[in-house]
């Protein structure tokens, strides 16, 4: 099932648990707007080649709308909504004041010299800069984008309206990052596995853990996981997976990582089949890659008690029914992988005061968001007698629709 069908199907399921009146429901689900724009450069050979670029803006009933930029050759128009929709609700989950984009360029960066990847993202920023603002849409880093990709944002945005740091977050330090933004998703996931494990009794240390991908989030999951006591047992990303169930050495990995570029060839663990690292023996999964990852396929075979998803939409919903008759317990990715969105807005903010916040201020704020965002999400699971994920997207949708109609919109 793609992401937009699963999306709607959930958004639906939540509507009609809060009883939502039909026009707010309708109203709730339509994009605000959809941009594509053509984007030509001049190649560094002296040739010319066209990219196409695109933002889907898609609420901003609670503030500005924030979401990622990715350079990816297969852009995907439904998967791009979908990801801008559930930028929407993970916003709401974790009551900061923004709503939902998302948008990118169809084109390979990879196959991209430095230089035109310059030109392509100065040329995009150009097609779109009076559509997205400090007030109006704050663009942030996704796959295949990174901070210089942000900066070039920065500069090319401030051409046309004067210096603006606050116009994108994930941004490099020296020109107004935020400390602890790199570290923020995964360690997000930390606190976010941290409030589900003492609601039953258990702590991180002594947890054996498996983890799908090993990117920025999955590795410093890793990490900040490995440094509570949890024990790691299982890693992949594209370069292979590997097990100990003794628990790997993260550190070393970290290390292994940065000089092989992929946990590859490790020698403190075995090498095992890509995709058997979702069913190895664990008591807490952690896809944190791909979509889709955890199906009807390979729901069945999973051993682990908790599914934490700190990717966007990793499980698909016959996976999601056959995990909750097996009484594994999901964590769903709009509340566990919401501390990058969450740091983000912590980046704007500190962007508009023009008042920069210590490492130790970020981190702290970021656990009171996400301890606070899961309480909220426990109370509706027992208004509405649901599990976390209908908890999370009731709540969410709750809280768009109330400013919804509050606005006076929903005609």
């Amino acid at each position: 099932m793609n992401a937009l069908v699963a999306t709607n199907r959930n958004f639906k399921l939540a509507a009609r648990l809060l009883a939502l009146d039909s026009k707010v429901e309708k109203s709730l689900l339509i994009p605000f707007r959809e941009i594509k724009v053509e984007c030509t450069i001049p190649k560094d050979d002296g040739t010319l080649a066209s990219y196409v670029g695109f933002r889907i803006q898609h609420d901003n009933a609670r503030g500005p709308m924030k979401g990622g930029i990715r350079y990816h050759p297969e852009v995907d128009p439904d998967e791009v909504n979908a990801l801008a929709q559930l930028m929407t609700w993970k916003t709401a989950v974790a009551n900061i004041p923004y709503g939902g984009a998302k948008g990118g360029i169809g084109c390979n960066p990879s196959e991209l010299s430095l230089s035109e990847l310059e030109r392509l993202t100065r040329v995009f920023t150009q097609k779109i800069h009076d559509l997205i603002g400090i007030h109006t849409d704050v663009p942030a880093p996704d796959m295949g984008t990174g901070p210089q990709t942000m900066a070039w944002i920065l500069d090319e945005y401030s051409k046309f309206h004067g210096y603006s740091p606050a116009i994108v977050t994930g941004k490099p330090i020296d020109l107004g990052g935020s400390l602890g933004r790199d570290a923020a998703t995964g360690r997000g996931v930390l606190f976010a596995t941290e409030a589900l494990l003492n609601e039953h009794g258990k702590s991180i240390s002594g947890q054996r853990f498996a983890i799908q991908g090993f990117g920025n989030v999955g590795s410093w999951a890793a990490r900040l996981v490995s440094e509570k006591g949890g024990k790691v047992v299982a890693v992949s990303d594209i370069t292979g997976a590997i097990k100990n169930s003794n628990g790997i050495d993260i550190p070393s990995l970290l290390k292994h990582v940065r000089e092989h570029r992929g946990v590859k060839g490790f020698h403190g663990a075995d090498s095992i089949e890509a995709n058997s690292v979702l069913v190895e023996d664990c008591d807490v999964l952690i896809p944190a890659a791909l979509g889709g990852v955890i199906n009807r396929e390979n729901a069945n075979e999973i051993k682990a008690k908790f599914i934490i998803e700190a990717a966007n939409h990793p499980t698909d919903p016959e996976a999601d029914e056959i995990l909750k008759k097996k009484g594994v317990v999901i964590l769903p990715d709009i509340y566990a992988n919401s501390g990058g969105v969450t740091v983000s807005y912590f980046e704007w903010v500190q962007n508009i005061q023009g008042f920069m916040w210590d490492e130790e201020k970020v981190n702290d704020e970021l656990k009171t968001y996400m301890i606070k965002s899961f309480k909220d999400v426990k109370e509706m699971c027992k208004t509405h007698d649901c599990d976390l994920r209908m908890g999370a997207f009731t709540l969410a949708v709750n809280r768009v629709a109330r400013a919804t109609v509050l606005r006076g919109w929903e005609a």
